[in-house]
């Protein structure tokens, strides 16, 4: 949504004040995680027509990929050696919805999890002859690729009360194996809670679930009262776990739970709930509905990854459940200083964004306010602070710097002054939002941008703004370095 700019970063800053960290995305969970890591660079949407995803990278070199597919009849599964070859990778039928009875229709949310030395797959389905009595199923795979082999059926998960259960997610902390899902609660008439419960196999629960999430928010509660599809990250000594909530158009948001790791997760009062969404739909990058997501990491191991599905358009033709342009999207997680996620927004379609960290500096970056550039640590919102790196628009071997979160205004000089401007389409603005990037003046491993019209001049932060300078001193090719993150 666009606001006023004020307005605009009041309601996402109280939106981003709660957090993320991950177990049970095929890695072992980190210790703290450094506010900088180096930037990632993706194209979305990274898979068309992909809903509920969810990525696992494993030992073996390969991130293994699964989702809903539009008609809801099969479990189907790639995977390629790079996050961006999952785009292009042959995908595989794995398993087929059964012609009759139970596991007959509405096959959804897959998930590829690797315990104990096999391969599973948690999924919902309902029956033939009732297409909403949906529950959870097991799959397993003993092969080392789980794209061959045979997809055992472990059978349906069993939860004390037998009613409407999907999206189960698995993880583990400390020595014990956890199961989370979304089920219809009781008090709710008619909606879904979230519930965790141990287990004693990846198959089988034990114990008494218990409940560590209601809908009651107002974002949680539009169109349907929902808390669906958890997902798990630990970091800094906490465990993160997003979950999506209201119905699936373009009010489908991600919530965030936070527990401490040493807490007992099977008390709900260990767990806290943010206030607002941690991410939602947002009309100037086009997507909308953003949520049921998973985690994964980069290919350098650096970065923690958000994996999600949005459309991009808010107008649904009929019920949103079945329109099928729900895309697959990849974006890099932020962390905050505090030890928190940052998941920003839903960035646009194409090239991700990336930071522009001061050289030198904790957690200081190029970022705009009032379309001013500024550079330092007081950022209202992380896309404030980020931008894509595109061709430039005067070409020869130039690029331009694009708002994150405006999409169509760039970075451009005016009296030396750097702004954050709409393309008023001359050859003026052409030149002055276009940059040669150098080899960073101050390390030839980081970045410099010199002014494509006025040769010699560098964007230079200092005093707290940024703007095109000539460079004499070290300090001055200090100030004009900026890291990737």
């Amino acid at each position: 949504m666009q606001f006023p700019p004020i307005s605009r970063r009041r309601l996402f800053q109280a939106a981003g004040v709660a957090a993320a960290s991950t177990a049970g995305v095929g890695f072992a969970a980190g210790a703290a995680q450094a506010a900088d890591t180096p930037g990632v660079r993706y194209v979305n949407p990274l898979i068309q027509q992909r809903a509920d995803p969810h990525i696992w990278r494993h030992t073996d070199g390969y991130y293994y990929f699964t989702a809903s597919v539009p008609a809801y009849d099969r479990i189907v599964m790639r995977r390629a050696t790079t996050l961006q070859g999952l785009a292009t990778a042959s995908e595989a039928t794995i398993w087929t919805k059964h012609a009759s009875g139970e596991m007959g229709a509405h096959i959804w949310a897959p998930e590829i999890h690797h315990v104990n030395g096999k391969w599973y797959i948690y999924f919902a389905a309902g029956r033939t002859d009732d297409i909403w009595a949906i529950r959870m199923y097991v799959l397993e795979n003993a092969s080392a690729n789980p794209m061959s082999g045979t997809w055992t059926e472990k059978g349906r998960i069993v939860t004390p009360r037998d009613s409407f259960s999907l999206d189960a997610t698995t993880f583990t902390q400390g020595s014990t194996r956890y199961l989370c899902w979304a089920q219809s609660d009781p008090e709710l008439g008619s909606g879904t809670s979230l519930y965790l419960a141990a287990m004693t196999n990846p198959w089988t629960i034990t114990g008494t679930p218990v409940r560590i999430s209601k809908p009651t928010l107002a974002w949680e509660t539009i169109g349907h009262k929902v808390n669906e599809g958890p997902a798990v990250i630990s970091r800094n000594g906490r465990i993160f776990m997003t979950f999506s909530a209201s119905a699936t158009d373009a009010n489908y948001a991600v919530g965030l739970l936070t527990a401490s790791s040493g807490a007992n997760l099977l008390n709900a009062s260990s767990w806290t709930k943010s206030a607002q969404p941690v991410l939602r739909s947002n009309d100037a990058t086009s997507q909308y509905g953003p949520g049921h997501n998973s985690f994964t990491t980069s290919e350098d191991g650096q970065s923690d990854i958000l994996v999600y599905h949005a459309r991009p358009y808010k107008a649904i033709s009929g019920d949103p459940l079945y329109d099928p342009n729900r895309h697959t999207r990849i974006q890099k997680v932020y962390w905050r200083a505090d030890g928190t996620p940052d998941f920003g927004i839903p960035v646009a379609a194409g090239a991700t964004p990336y930071r522009l960290a001061l050289y030198g500096q904790a957690d200081a970056y190029l970022n705009h306010y009032d379309f001013r550039l500024r550079a330092g640590t007081s950022v209202a919102m992380l896309a404030d602070s980020q931008f894509r790196i595109v061709p430039g628009l005067a070409g020869s071997g130039t690029v331009s710097l694009e708002s994150a979160n405006y999409p169509g205004r760039y970075l451009r000089h005016k009296n030396y002054e750097l702004w954050v401007e709409a393309d008023a389409g001359t050859a003026l603005f052409r030149g002055d939002a276009s940059f040669f990037q150098r080899d960073g003046l101050a390390d030839a491993a980081a970045e410099s941008f010199e002014s494509y019209n006025v040769p010699g001049r560098y964007i230079r932060a200092v005093g707290g703004l940024a703007n095109v300078q000539t460079i004499a001193t070290a300090q001055d090719r200090t100030d004009a370095t900026f890291r990737l993150t």
